[in-house]
């Protein structure tokens, strides 16, 4: 089952990422009502839905940011169609999609996100590694570590003056670059991933799934992933000591 629903998501994926590298339409930004996860729908947004939909609604009930609760099933398939829609409205280079397949037990059985603007795709069935092609290739190898990374990645860094200042402090360079889910797939490549605000089960479940080998706190209002243990303990530290704008 997982092989299967792994080669339909990696399908969608593929048709999506065709579409938005025939080049830019206007039209793609045009805006709807707000989506189930709280932001303001956009044509790309459910374009790149309904091909999801097309291609997985036979594996279980879907769960989209942008259309809430989709067909029926005894499994669920929690999308984000398009991970960073802002960055892909304004023709930057880092957005894609996340796509988290739950079994009936509540366990996460397959992970895919895709960057649809390098054409990276990244796979995790449950028990095995963590996998890389490119969409055009699909020539998988394991993804490895960086072992010496020059920086980290803070979501939403904009909102957090005082804990970029603490990073700031303990030498803790990192890039902003407005995609949850896709920074997450990085993270065997950067010193670490956070993530401060409320999280999404769009935002955080396929990227997490694909952190297991590494080390991760999840709060209620924060995500950190680390390749080093000092590195996860500091950046908690930083986190308890400005608590109060974290909430």
């Amino acid at each position: 089952m997982a092989k299967d629903f792994l080669n339909a998501t990696i399908k969608a994926n593929q048709e999506i990422y065709n579409i938005l590298n025939s080049g830019f339409k206007q039209e793609w930004c045009k805006s709807y009502n707000v989506g189930a996860g709280g932001d303001i729908s956009c044509e790309i947004d459910l374009l790149a839905e309904n091909i999801f939909i097309k291609h997985l609604k036979d594996f279980g009930q879907i769960e989209s940011e942008e259309s809430g609760i989709i067909g029926s099933g005894k499994q669920k398939i929690v999308i984000d169609p398009i991970d960073g829609s802002s960055n892909a409205l304004t023709n930057f280079p880092y957005y894609g999609s996340s796509v988290a397949l739950i079994g009936e037990d509540g366990l996460i059985k397959c992970s895919v996100v895709a960057n649809f603007a390098n054409g990276e795709i990244f796979y995790k069935i449950a028990n095995e590694p963590l996998f890389v092609a490119y969409l055009n290739s699909l020539d998988f190898k394991i993804e490895q570590r960086v072992k010496e990374p020059r920086v980290g990645l803070f979501e939403r860094s904009y909102a957090h003056d005082r804990v970029v200042k603490k990073l700031n402090e303990h030498n803790l360079k990192y890039r902003a670059p407005g995609a949850v889910a896709l920074s997450l797939a990085y993270a065997h490549r950067v010193e670490y991933v956070l993530y401060v605000g409320e999280l999404r089960v769009y935002d955080v479940a396929a990227g997490l799934a694909l952190c297991e080998d590494l080390n991760v706190t999840i709060s209620d209002n924060y995500v950190v992933v680390a390749q080093k243990k000092e590195t996860l303990n500091i950046i908690e530290n930083i986190l308890k000591e400005v608590e109060d704008e974290l909430k």
